[in-house]
């Protein structure tokens, strides 16, 4: 993958020198208290599954923490990092920009660019304290991916997915989930959540991620078009990770069975098809998952 010539977005914040936050800044109000019992659920299935933590946990206390909360963070200029993985994720980050803004602007709209967050351990958020052992995760409440670098150490060592360019399409498939934000999407399907059974609403999570997939294929097209990053064999990379994080994969790897009922993020082979369609396609109207019949 090329990219040590490109573009990096101004909108990476680096706060891995920072200490790690604690429990605060979570929201008040109803619900269930939840407590360190539920927390580790949330971390254990956002880690295996690849769901959003902010999302389990908004579903197991019964409130929504995908809203803005008040979190006590310093909002100053970004921190450019400087370090060479710092500066891949900048100049992926700024390659998604460089899609999603003229499309934008093609449909009369101005893109918002979401800023992403570098940090170790745990930071704090508008969705509640972040932890590495999430993941990477969006957070619409501020508009803000977050990821904890060792996380690639996991998705090469532990889950089979080596190489840059699948990195680069965990990136890309978070700024998708922003996409989503921008289009309504995220606001959708937060007023579902209490309206239909959990069988349901992970049914609706499929589509939500694979669409996320769509648009990360879409991103890779665009790149695949101009020449501006691929090389051979980046393309197999991105389809590798995809089929490496399916609900289908993880669960055999993590449980040895698979529980289809359970999935919230589509399975090996449909997330690969998903990715695929973006890439094909370049359009986001290829990736409307809500209204396919068969995923």
């Amino acid at each position: 993958m090329k990219w040590e010539n490109n573009r990096e977005s101004d909108q990476v914040e680096d706060r891995r020198s920072q200490p790690g936050g604690g429990f605060g800044g979570g929201r008040g109000g109803g619900g269930r208290n939840i407590g360190l019992g539920t927390i580790a659920v949330a971390l254990v299935a956002g880690w295996i599954f690849g769901i959003n933590p902010m999302t389990i946990l908004g579903a197991l206390s019964g409130g929504d923490l995908s809203a803005p909360a008040q979190v006590e963070t310093t909002q100053g200029p970004a921190k450019a990092p400087t370090d060479d993985m710092g500066r891949f994720v900048a100049s992926v980050l700024g390659g998604t920009e460089d899609v999603w803004g003229p499309m934008f602007q093609q449909a009369g709209s101005t893109y918002q660019k979401p800023r992403l967050v570098l940090f170790r351990g745990a930071t704090p958020t508008a969705c509640g304290t972040g932890q590495s052992a999430m993941g990477p995760f969006y957070c619409p409440g501020d508009q803000k991916v977050y990821i904890d670098l060792a996380f690639y150490d996991t998705l090469r060592n532990q889950l089979g997915a080596p190489g840059d360019f699948a990195q680069a399409y965990v990136i890309a498939h978070e700024v998708g989930h922003h996409v989503q934000n921008l289009l309504g999407i995220t606001g959708k399907m937060d007023e579902m959540r209490g309206k239909v059974g959990q069988r349901e609403f992970n049914a609706m999570s499929v589509r939500v991620e694979l669409q996320a997939d769509c648009f990360a294929g879409i991103w890779a097209h665009h790149n695949q078009k101009t020449g501006a990053i691929l090389e051979p064999g980046d393309v197999e990379e991105a389809m590798n990770a995809a089929a490496a994080i399916g609900d289908d994969a993880l669960q055999r790897k993590s449980q040895g069975q698979v529980v289809p009922d359970s999935f919230t993020h589509g399975t090996s082979e449909q997330r690969q098809r998903w990715f695929n369609n973006g890439l094909k396609t370049g359009r986001v109207q290829a990736c409307d998952t809500f209204k396919s019949t068969s995923l």
